[in-house]
């Protein structure tokens, strides 16, 4: 009985210290043949621990698990950026939270290129490496082989979003990034890329105030960028404080463009204060934009500027309908909570995005304990965010982002599987878990078993082998 405490007490956390390529993996039940292609997965495991550093800055480790006729193997490796390449150099860390040098760093220490380490996409026939303050870096598919950063032959500058949006209809790719002026700065970049990957627009706009603004919000004919009290201050950073850090006094705002419109169009919604990392999906309805997102009251992981927490029961995630009146005669918009779940790494079927879609899926916390580090389960909803299923596993496991395969290009939306990386505290080792997507209440129909284990991370997606 000791033991079994000791286990289910232990995190997913700690970063790997290894690279490593396993084939002919074990697997748990029967792993459907329609499924073939690679899931590629992200997330922070840091080379070298870097005192003071924030979770959300340790170096990026690409997991791959490819998936063939039944069978299945695996690859990690970590995406050599400058900064990874500089240290791995050196022996040892040399930068802290944020880009900056730590004490002692040569002279001769470039400035921080990134760590690449938050999701990773395939568009336009590249498969790029992205995390928010930087440039995508490009990736080869089937070795992880870091190919260097790209700026689309210099048709863009600056931050580049973790969650840019594909249209399924078009092809397109859209994308913004804060800090487009600088660090801790209110300029905002945005712009797309076409199917072919041509970057054909880039611009920029002020927005209210400095801002970590994660994910923005798409539908077939507007851009939305949320502004949230999550703010940056060089000010703080110079003296020691938090970079970034919760001001629910400034209240937050949404801007509003049409997708063929101008910066100088950008109407601003307010917004009470609250926080999203994620947005489900979004879509029009007449008059209207509905945009499911998971909201907090509080940030999590932040405090306020002088260093306290914010309230742990209010910093935790619920799907959340924020509606758009684009008719009324008002500057605000509502926020309904939809479940008292906690949840985050919202998906849907991504043939639906920025359309209505009657599907989506994300991962939920057992009742009662902590998000980060605990989610542990999948809940599927409904286009009105109705609880359809959900899974729990055993306690002290986690569960990764689930990510949503369509069982063919023609498959009804929601028809396919989910697949989600699983911890298993106990064993300390990770599975890939199959779910049959509409049934996700009667667990796993296959587990991809590995020997090791993948670290607690951010965001992943398929990649077909068609």
């Amino acid at each position: 009985m000791r033991q079994q405490t000791t286990n289910v007490a232990r995190t997913n956390l700690a970063p790997i210290p290894f690279e490593s390529d396993a084939a002919f993996l074990k697997i748990e039940g029967e792993l459907p043949r329609e499924l073939n292609g690679t899931l590629y997965r992200n997330g922070p495991n840091p080379q070298f621990d870097s005192p003071g550093a924030h979770w959300f800055v340790g170096d990026g480790m690409l997991h791959a698990f490819y998936l063939e006729n039944g069978r299945a193997s695996y690859r990690n490796r970590w995406v050599r950026t400058t900064k990874w390449q500089t240290e791995h150099d050196a022996g040892r860390a040399l930068f802290g939270g944020f880009g900056q040098k730590l004490p002692g760093a040569p002279a001769s220490t470039p400035a921080d290129g990134g760590v690449a380490n938050t999701n990773i996409i395939f568009h336009g026939g590249r498969l790029l490496a992205l995390e928010e303050g930087h440039l995508p870096t490009e990736i080869e598919p089937g070795t992880l082989k870091t190919l260097g950063t790209t700026n689309y032959d210099n048709r863009i500058a600056g931050p580049f979003t973790a969650h840019p949006k594909i249209d399924p209809v078009t092809g397109e790719m859209m994308f913004f990034g804060y800090n487009a002026g600088g660090p801790f700065t209110p300029l905002l970049s945005f712009g797309s890329v076409d199917a072919s990957g041509i970057v054909t627009r880039f611009d920029r706009f002020e927005t209210p105030y400095a801002s970590m603004v994660h994910d923005f919000i798409v539908t077939e004919n507007h851009l939305l960028f949320p502004i949230l009290p999550v703010t940056g201050s060089m000010e703080r950073a110079r003296r020691g404080r938090p970079a970034y850090a919760w001001e629910p006094d400034k209240g937050g705002y949404v801007g509003l463009m049409k997708r063929n419109g101008t910066a100088g169009d950008i109407a601003w919604f307010r917004a009470e204060s609250c926080y999203v990392f994620h947005v489900m999906n979004a879509w029009e309805d007449g008059d209207r934009i509905i945009a499911d997102v998971m909201q907090f009251e509080e940030a999590p992981l932040f405090t306020h500027p002088d260093g306290s927490r914010t309230d742990p029961n209010k910093s935790r995630a619920r799907l959340c309908r924020w509606t758009f009146d684009l008719a009324g005669n008002t500057d605000c918009f509502t926020q309904t909570y939809l479940d008292d779940v906690t949840g985050e790494f919202p998906r849907i079927d991504d043939r639906r995005a920025g359309l209505a879609s009657q599907h989506g899926w994300y991962a939920c916390a057992n009742p009662g304990l902590p998000i980060f580090g605990a989610l542990s389960g999948v809940v599927h909803v409904d286009g009105r965010g109705s609880r359809l299923g959900q899974y729990l596993l055993p306690a002290g496991d986690t569960i990764s982002e689930p990510v949503f395969v369509a069982r063919g290009p023609d498959a009804a939306e929601g028809d396919g599987w989910l697949l989600a990386v699983v911890w298993r505290a106990p064993e300390n080792r990770s599975d890939l878990a199959v779910f049959n997507a509409c049934d996700v209440g009667a667990g796993p129909t296959a587990l991809v078993q590995l020997g090791s284990r993948v670290p607690d991370g951010f965001h992943g997606n398929w990649v077909s082998a068609a």
